[in-house]
């Protein structure tokens, strides 16, 4: 990996939703240009701990964040953190494809307008055509932008989802099984997005795909009942995994 510091880094996060404890001492750091996979079996914590990279789980009422996260060295859960700033530093694709009920327009404009990093209608033209193309969508609807984002199919709209996210120019992109609800082909195409935007952004993913993870990640962490059991190098966790429990879980003996 690169010699430049970490983009993000996590120390010993804990996250309590009420008193139970979904993530316990958890440290990973995400570099500048790599995609990081975060595996594991259903409720192991990996998408808890995706949210606390954003501030997300502030959303939820019970939920309680420990430890340390930063982003270029910056604490992001200090009091002056700004979290919709952060938010738009670190951009989230969900599970489900969420277009705005807007036009496919104004899911992208949507948030360079809010940030106000449009000086003007030809601006904002550029901003939206760029995001789309970055997307890989601008061919698909460049003659019909004005039709409503709902109306494409889901693998278009996770696209736009993702173009809606790099529309305010973050700098980490973080997705939570984005293609969880999509067939073959989307996938594809989202694993083919998810090649080009490296370097470009580092970029974190929860996948329950492990060939997903195999295929688009330079390092893999896997999560296990709330704790990172390996963090590694993608290549050495699914061919030489240092843990048993990683290689059980690899091999699909649980899971």
């Amino acid at each position: 990996m690169s010699n430049t510091p970490p983009k993000m880094t996590a120390s010993h996060v804990t996250v309590h939703y009420g008193t139970k404890r979904a993530i316990d001492d958890v440290s990973i750091d995400i570099d500048q240009d790599e995609v990081v996979a975060f595996i594991g079996p259903s409720g192991c914590g990996k998408s808890t701990f995706l949210r606390t990279l954003n501030r997300m789980n502030d959303t939820v009422a019970s939920a309680r964040v420990e430890g340390d996260i930063r982003l270029d060295g910056h604490d992001i859960y200090a009091p002056d953190m700004d979290v919709v700033q952060l938010r738009a530093r670190v951009g989230m694709v969900f599970q489900k494809p969420n277009p705005f009920p807007k036009s496919i327009y104004e899911n992208v404009a949507y948030g360079p307008r809010i940030h106000g990093l449009a000086q003007s209608k030809s601006d904002m033209d550029g901003i939206v055509e760029r995001s789309l193309t970055r997307a890989g969508l601008w061919a698909e609807v460049k003659d019909r932008l004005s039709d409503s984002g709902t109306a494409l199919s889901g693998g278009q709209q996770q696209r736009l989802c993702i173009a809606r996210a790099i529309a305010v120019d973050p700098e980490v992109i973080l997705m939570d099984e984005p293609c969880s609800a999509l067939d073959p082909i989307a996938t594809a195409k989202i694993e083919e997005l998810i090649h080009e935007l490296r370097g470009r952004y580092a970029i974190a993913i929860v996948t329950h795909n492990m060939q997903q993870a195999a295929r688009v990640s330079q390092r893999t962490a896997f999560f296990h009942l709330g704790t990172l059991v390996e963090f590694g190098r993608t290549s050495d966790i699914f061919t030489n995994p240092r843990q048993e429990r990683t290689k059980d879980y690899i091999t699909g003996r649980y899971g």
